[in-house]
C-alpha cells in the first residue's frame, strides 16, 4: 500500500516537472505568436489595409497561422498536465484514506 503512494507522488512530482517545462514553452510561443501578429498588423495597416480586416488577413498568413498552431498545442499540453496533476493529488488523497484506515485502526485484523 504505502509502496502505491509513494508510487502515485512521484507520477505527480515528474508531471509537476512537466507542466513547469510545457508552461515555459506555451509562454515563449505565446510570446512570438504575440509580437510577429502585433508586427503584421502594423505593417498591413501601414500599407493601408482598411482595420476592420486586419485581424483576420494578419491571422490567415501561414507564419502567423502556424505560430497559433504551435501555441495552442502548446496550451493543450498545460491544461493536459495541469488535469494530471489534479489526478494524482486525488489519487494521492485516496490511498492516503485508505492506508490509514487500514493501518491507523488498532483493532483491525485482531478480531476487534
Amino acid at each position: 500500500m504505502w509502496h502505491d503512494i509513494e508510487e502515485a507522488m512521484e507520477d505527480l512530482q515528474k508531471t509537476l516537472s512537466s507542466y513547469k517545462e510545457y508552461q515555459k514553452d506555451y509562454a515563449k510561443k505565446e510570446y512570438n505568436y504575440r509580437v510577429t501578429l502585433s508586427k503584421e498588423l502594423v505593417r498591413l495597416r501601414a500599407e493601408g489595409q482598411a482595420v476592420t480586416h486586419l485581424a483576420d488577413i494578419a491571422r490567415g498568413k501561414v507564419e502567423i497561422a502556424k505560430l497559433r498552431y504551435e501555441r495552442d498545442i502548446a496550451e493543450g499540453l498545460v491544461k493536459s498536465a495541469e488535469e494530471g496533476i489534479n489526478f494524482y493529488k486525488l489519487k494521492i488523497r485516496e490511498l492516503e484514506a485508505q492506508f490509514n484506515r487500514e493501518y491507523s485502526n488498532p483493532q483491525a485484523g485482531f478480531g476487534g
